[in-house]
């Protein structure tokens, strides 16, 4: 394997988990705003607040995205797989 493949494989990974875990964050990150907005308004300080609802959310997202995560894992071991056998 030479540095062009290597940089290509490398490439991909990072593609993948950005492609992966992208969404949770933003998820995560739009429902900690909504919180935070919320927490200033009505000023209620209580941190269980922040993190039981960001959780639940996060979880559920998951359960509802996993497919199109496991989708693209699939997809990333298929290119690996693709590479080890073009090596040999």
């Amino acid at each position: 394997m030479n540095e062009a493949q290597a940089l290509d494989v490398a490439r991909e990974a990072v593609y993948a988990l950005l492609i992966v875990s992208s969404p949770l964050m933003i998820i995560g990150l739009a429902v900690g705003l909504a919180i935070a907005i919320f927490q200033a308004l009505t000023q209620i300080q209580e941190v269980t607040l922040t993190f039981v609802p960001k959780i639940i959310v996060i979880f559920l997202s998951l359960l509802v995205l996993l497919p199109f995560m496991l989708r693209r894992l699939t997809d990333l071991t298929m290119f690996l797989m693709d590479k080890i056998v073009a090596i040999g």
